[in-house]
This record gives C-alpha cells, sequence and structure tokens, in this order.
C-alpha cells in the first residue's frame, strides 16, 4: 500500500500533520508512506523512520513550473490514498489530479468536489488540530489521534549537549527555553514582559537559552541585553529544527508563544508553557506534551480573540490580550 499526505502550509501545520503519519504508520507498518511538504520544512524529517519519501515543493521560484512537475510524479506514483490536511488551491490540485481512488480532505479545500470524502475543519469546535486531521483517516484507522512525534538524531543531542556546556550546572542539570518572537506581532508576548519575568520571577540559578530563526537574532540580543540577573544564552539562528528540538527535550522547561516551538516541543514530549495574547486554544493549537500549561490573560476582552493568525499590529492599538498578562501568572521552574 501506498499513501501519500500532504501538507504544504508552515511549520506548526506540517509538525501537528506528524500525527497522521505516527497513526498510519502504526495501522499498516509495510505501508509506503510519502509526505509532501513546502520547501524549508523538510529538515524536519532528516532520518524520519516512517518515511518512504518526502515530496518537496519550491514556491520560491518557479512555483507552478514546480507544482505541476509534482502533479506528474504523483500521477505516476499510482498511491492508494492521499490524505490532504492542506485547504488551499494548490493541495486541493495535487489531490483531486492524483489517480488515488481514495482522495481524502476538508471541504473548505476549494477544489473539494473532486476528493472522494471531504471532511468539515470547525475552528470552533473545540477539538485539536491533530483530531481535525484524525478525522480524515478515521475510515482506515480508527477514531484517536496520535500525537506528532519528530525524531531528533544522535547528532543533533550532540549539538544540544555541546551548547550546555560551561552554562548549565552539572549539580543540577536544569536549564531552561525560552522562543520568543512569531511570525505575527499580536501572538508574540512582548519583549518588555519576558525581560520583567527573566529579572523578577526567574531563579538565577537556572541558564536560559533563547531560541528562534536567525531573523530573531536580534530580539533575543535585546532580551539578554536587558536581563542581569542570569545567565542568558542566544541561539536564534545557530540550531537547525532539530537540535533545536533536541534541547528542548532536556530543559526543565520551555517557553513559548501560540508558535511553531510550541508544536517542536509537543513533537519531542518535552515540557512546555504556551503564551496566548490574541489567540485561543478553543481554535485547537495549543501544546500536546504530557507537562504543559497555556498562559493567558484573565481580562475579560471583547476584541480577544480576534483573529486565527494574528496581525502585524493590535487592531485596537492597545494590546491589552498580551500586556494584562502578569509576570506572577507564568509558572518558575521550581
Amino acid at each position: 500500500m501506498k499513501i501519500l499526505v500532504i501538507q504544504t502550509a508552515f511549520i506548526g501545520d506540517v509538525i501537528l500533520a506528524t500525527s497522521v503519519l505516527e497513526k498510519l504508520h502504526h495501522s499498516y507498518p509495510a505501508a509506503k508512506l510519502d509526505f509532501l511538504v513546502r520547501k524549508g520544512n523538510e529538515p524536519l524529517f532528516q532520518n524520519h523512520p516512517y518515511l518512504h519519501e518526502l515530496l518537496v515543493w519550491d514556491k520560491s521560484r518557479n512555483k507552478i513550473g514546480n507544482l505541476f512537475r509534482l502533479i506528474g510524479k504523483i500521477r505516476s506514483a499510482d498511491y492508494e490514498y492521499v490524505v490532504d490536511l492542506h485547504r488551499h488551491l494548490s493541495s486541493g490540485l495535487l489531490t483531486a489530479c492524483s489517480r488515488s481512488r481514495n482522495k481524502f480532505g476538508f471541504d473548505k479545500n476549494p477544489l473539494s468536489a473532486f476528493f472522494t470524502k471531504k471532511f468539515p475543519h470547525d475552528l470552533r469546535s473545540g477539538k485539536h488540530e491533530t483530531e481535525r486531521n484524525q478525522q480524515l483517516i478515521v475510515e482506515i484507522s480508527d477514531t484517536h489521534p496520535a500525537k506528532p512525534r519528530l525524531y531528533p538524531a544522535p547528532a543533533d543531542f550532540a549539538a544540544a549537549e555541546t551548547c550546555k556546556k560551561g552554562t548549565v550546572p552539572s549539580s543540577t542539570g536544569a536549564y531552561i527555553t525560552v522562543s520568543p518572537a512569531s511570525v505575527w506581532f499580536t501572538k508574540q508576548f512582548p519583549a518588555e514582559k519576558w525581560i520583567e519575568w527573566i529579572n523578577e520571577r526567574h531563579p538565577k540559578a537556572v541558564p536560559v537559552f533563547l531560541l528562534g530563526a536567525s531573523g530573531d537574532a536580534a530580539l533575543c540580543e535585546h532580551i539578554r541585553n536587558a536581563c542581569s540577573t542570569v545567565t542568558i544564552t542566544v541561539l536564534a539562528g545557530k540550531l537547525s529544527l532539530l537540535e533545536s528540538a533536541a534541547l528542548m527535550k532536556g530543559a526543565a522547561m520551555n517557553y513559548t508563544n501560540d508558535s511553531a516551538p510550541m508544536h517542536l516541543a509537543s513533537a519531542v514530549n518535552a515540557p512546555v508553557t504556551a503564551i496566548f495574547t490574541s489567540t485561543v486554544p478553543l481554535f485547537g493549537f495549543g501544546p500536546l506534551s504530557d507537562q504543559h500549561k497555556v498562559v493567558e490573560t484573565t481580562v475579560k476582552l471583547d476584541c480577544r480573540p480576534c483573529g486565527l493568525h494574528g496581525f502585524k499590529a493590535c487592531p485596537q492599538k492597545h494590546f491589552k490580550c498580551a500586556l494584562t498578562i502578569r509576570k506572577e501568572d507564568i509558572p518558575v521552574v521550581q
């Protein structure tokens, strides 16, 4: 049996999609599982034990040409099942043009009329995204979603150990990570609030590693320069995604926004505290680690949530969803 799973969205969505890979593998251990992602997300799947082939769509150049090349490859692969987790026209085209007899996807996809079966995607249902994704394969598995999972290699854990040398006290081995950035301003807990919490609440003996992409380095440096009470190391842009996941795995706690690092922690079952500002867990994208906590404002705001993905600035110009979160609301490592 050959099965193709499609998720060409961004990092967080792709990480959550791994729950479908987990479920399909454990339901059909002998099946050949292929996964289609956008270019830039493929490093997440280096040495993934369950994948037969990783297909990559390069959207950065010759986007349409690369899309039609993928269509040709998918049509010739003779997949028994194509599972489309994305809800956009492009993924719908990939699915509709496949020769598979079983095309599963969401009814919000513009080309869902060409799917064999389509399913609702209701952000207000209270279901987690992994549960919504599980609907698409319930016919060939069951109703219980697996947890998302990634597989850092020994080299990734070795890189994490190198970062810790000379910084993490050998007596306790305790450290935390903070991922302060987000693509969307209104999903990002303000830097000054992180600084306040680190300086006034975080234990001085527990070092802090600041994680993120290379574009987040300036934000991380700002936080480090403003914190004088604790050892802080900026690793933004210095670790791969799987190396970051390996570092998170050993942390006493990982602090994130409602963003990709939260899902990265969930995918290695690392402890995580997720701070939700303009968005809400009801949308179904909350943390899934065994040890997790959600922090959000306790103030009733008529404007929250203001959207699924956030905005470049607060539409109400007050950003109370973030600014009313108190430092005492964020748990500290004991």
